[in-house]
């Protein structure tokens, strides 16, 4: 018993030895375990509460993904900034000690962390003021595509090639950003087409609504228009507008499908599609000669 009891004033011992000072407050190996117990208690909880409010509470109302997991997160960093404070205050440790710490900090968040800070304040902009969500037809610079998820610092932009663009959040606060399914995804597309003046206008109209009808991406319960935009330098002008909402993330491929069926159904029909072309007139005239100056011959006839 005595040597137990020897060992364990021992141990008290070296967990009571102070480390060192921070202002009045000694800080001994025992506080430093004391407190980094308690911290990592106080992440697990904090954790584990948040995803139950997001995944419990606010699914339940119907709430986004996104909102979801923005409120999640809003609760677990307040609920990590208040329990900080209290575990500190059960390690008995003087808050005005972290004074030097805080303004240490403060100057990192000021200067090193301020995009990282920018970027976290816009998500919060994105995912509560819902400018974009995901699913969303989007383009912001030179990025287009579907997005896939929005976090905190960036969202995930998906392309039509299978690639995913990680996109800062502030660049959709600051940049002009192109949402082509804000209310919902059917958008209208504008094919122009010129013809030859030849060519007659009722049947280039109804060649054009043949064309759109016979798509099967085209709605027809909006019905597609041709306009007559224009007489040309060289061609009749037309505009072809149709509505879709299967191909509103592949513009491409709808804008290439209209093209050949355009291409195909002139060249059945005889409707010819014109390119620019110039004349080029010459007009005839005199020349004025001038009579060689003196001793201009020779020098001619001696260099021939």
């Amino acid at each position: 018993m005595d040597v137990m009891y020897d060992m364990l004033v021992r141990v008290y011992g070296l967990l009571s030895r102070p480390l060192f000072t921070l202002g009045d407050t000694e800080f001994t190996v025992w506080t430093l375990l004391y407190l980094g117990g308690l911290l990592v208690l106080l992440f697990f909880l904090a954790g584990t509460l948040s995803r139950w409010f997001a995944e419990s509470v606010l699914a339940k109302r119907g709430i986004e993904v996104g909102v979801r997991q923005a409120m999640g997160a809003i609760l677990r960093y307040g609920v990590l900034f208040i329990g900080f404070l209290v575990v500190v205050q059960a390690a008995g440790i003087d808050l005005s000690t972290l004074t030097i710490l805080a303004g240490a900090l403060g100057i990192g968040i000021g200067f090193g962390l301020q995009n990282i800070t920018n970027n976290f304040v816009s998500g919060l902009i994105i995912l509560f003021e819902r400018p974009i969500k995901v699913g969303d037809r989007i383009e912001v610079g030179d990025v287009r595509g579907d997005v896939v998820r929005i976090s905190m610092r960036a969202t995930t932009v998906m392309t039509n090639d299978n690639i995913a663009v990680i996109v800062p959040n502030s660049e959709f606060i600051s940049s002009t950003v192109v949402n082509w399914s804000y209310t919902d995804r059917r958008v209208r597309f504008n094919f122009p087409v010129g013809v030859s003046y030849r060519s007659d206008p009722e049947v280039v109209r109804e060649l054009l609504l043949e064309i759109a009808s016979d798509h099967p991406g085209v709605l027809q319960n909006f019905p597609p228009d041709v306009q007559f935009q224009e007489f040309g330098e060289s061609s009749l002008n037309f505009v072809l507008r149709v509505w879709t909402q299967e191909y509103s993330a592949r513009p491409g491929v709808l804008r290439s499908e209209i093209n050949y069926a355009i291409s195909k159904k002139f060249r059945e029909h005889g409707i010819e599609i014109p390119f620019p072309q110039r004349d080029l007139h010459i007009r005839s005239g005199s020349v004025a000669l001038t009579s060689p100056r003196p001793g201009e011959d020779e020098r001619n006839s001696v260099a021939s």
